[in-house]
C-alpha cells in the first residue's frame, strides 16, 4: 500500500514526503529501487544488481555507476568496482567524469594500487592547470554527511597535493612527499597536512624541523589546528621525537625553520595561484613532471 501510494504520488509530479525523509529520489525506475534498497533496505547486495540494472537500461548512469562502486567498496568488493568504472565511464557525461575519478582515487588507494592512484591525482593536478577542473568554474558545489558546500580550485589542489604526498609516503618516497605537501600548506594549510609534513621529515631524520611545524599546530597557529584530533595527533609525533631532538647551536639557528623555501619556490607559488599553469623552477619536480614542455624529472 505505502509502495503504490509513492508511486501515484510521483505520477502527479508531487514531492513525495516519504523520498524527502529518506533522501531518496522519486519515481520507479531501476535507479530508484536500487537506492531505496541501499538506504531503505540496508541490502547492499540487492542494490548493486539494481544498479547494474538501471546502467544497463540507461536510467541515470552518472549516479547509478558511481553509487554502484561506492557500494561493491563498502563489501571490499574494490576490484570488481574499479573494473566497473574503468569499463562504464564512457557512458557518463563529461561532468561525471571527475567525481568518478575522486571514487577511484579512493578504490585505488583501498586496494593498495598506489602507483594508479599517484598517476590519476596527477592528471587531476593537468586539468586544473589546464582550466579543465571544475569544468571551467572557479567552485563546484560538493556533499559530505548530506550537506552541500562551496569548494573553490584552491582548495582542491590542495586537497589533491595532500593526497599526492600520502601516496608518495606509502612509497616511501619521502622527500618527494614533503614538497608536495610543502606546496599544498601554502596554498591552504591545514593541521593534517602539517602533520604528515611533519611526519615527512621525521622519516628524514630531521627531527627539529618535524618539531618546529608540530609546534605550530599545538600552538593553534595554523587554521583548523584547535580541533582535537589534530591536537592529539600532533602530540603523538611530538612524544615521538623529543626524545631524540636536541636544540640546533645558536648560530644555525636561522636555518631551522620548517618552512623556509627558495625565492623562486615563492615565485612558482606565485605564478600557480595567478595563473593556474604548470610551474616551471627546479624545485618542484612534481610539477616540472606534470609540465609537457619540460623534462621528466622522477620523484
Amino acid at each position: 500500500m505505502e509502495e503504490s501510494s509513492r508511486r501515484n504520488s510521483s505520477r502527479k509530479g508531487e514531492k513525495d514526503p516519504y523520498c524527502v525523509i529518506h533522501k531518496l529520489p522519486s519515481g520507479d525506475t531501476p535507479y530508484v529501487r536500487a537506492k531505496h534498497a541501499q538506504l531503505v533496505e540496508k541490502d547492499p547486495e540487492v542494490a548493486i544488481v539494481l544498479f547494474w540494472k538501471a546502467i544497463n537500461a540507461g536510467d541515470r548512469v552518472d549516479s547509478a555507476l558511481k553509487d554502484m562502486a561506492v557500494v561493491m567498496k563498502q563489501l571490499d568488493r574494490t576490484e570488481e568496482a574499479i573494473e566497473a568504472i574503468k569499463s562504464f565511464r564512457s557512458l557518463c557525461s563529461k561532468h561525471a567524469q571527475e567525481s568518478l575519478d575522486n571514487v577511484l582515487i579512493d578504490l585505488y588507494k583501498k586496494c593498495g594500487r598506489i602507483d594508479e592512484q599517484i598517476d590519476l591525482l596527477k592528471q587531476k593536478l593537468r586539468l586544473i592547470y589546464q582550466g579543465e577542473a571544475f569544468n571551467g568554474k572557479p567552485t563546484k558545489t560538493a556533499r559530505s554527511h548530506g550537506k552541500k558546500f562551496q569548494v573553490s580550485i584552491k582548495q582542491e589542489t590542495s586537497r589533491i597535493l595532500g593526497n599526492l604526498g600520502w601516496a608518495y609516503m606509502q612509497k616511501s618516497k619521502y622527500m618527494a612527499a614533503e614538497v608536495v605537501y610543502k606546496k599544498a600548506q601554502m596554498i591552504d594549510p591545514d593541521p593534517n597536512k602539517a602533520c604528515n609534513l611533519a611526519l615527512c621529515l621525521i622519516k628524514q631524520a630531521r627531527n627539529i624541523e618535524a618539531h618546529s611545524i608540530l609546534s605550530e599546530v599545538l600552538e593553534g597557529k595554523i587554521p583548523g589546528s584547535e580541533d582535537c584530533k589534530a591536537q592529539n595527533r600532533a602530540q603523538e609525533l611530538m612524544l615521538y621525537i623529543e626524545p631524540r631532538w636536541l636544540p640546533p647551536p645558536t648560530k644555525e639557528k636561522k636555518t631551522t625553520t620548517g618552512f623556509d623555501l627558495e625565492d623562486d619556490f615563492i615565485d612558482g607559488l606565485e605564478k600557480l595561484l595567478k595563473e593556474w599553469t604548470p610551474i616551471r623552477t627546479k624545485r618542484l619536480p612534481i610539477f616540472e613532471e606534470i609540465s609537457s614542455y619540460r623534462n621528466k624529472v622522477a620523484c
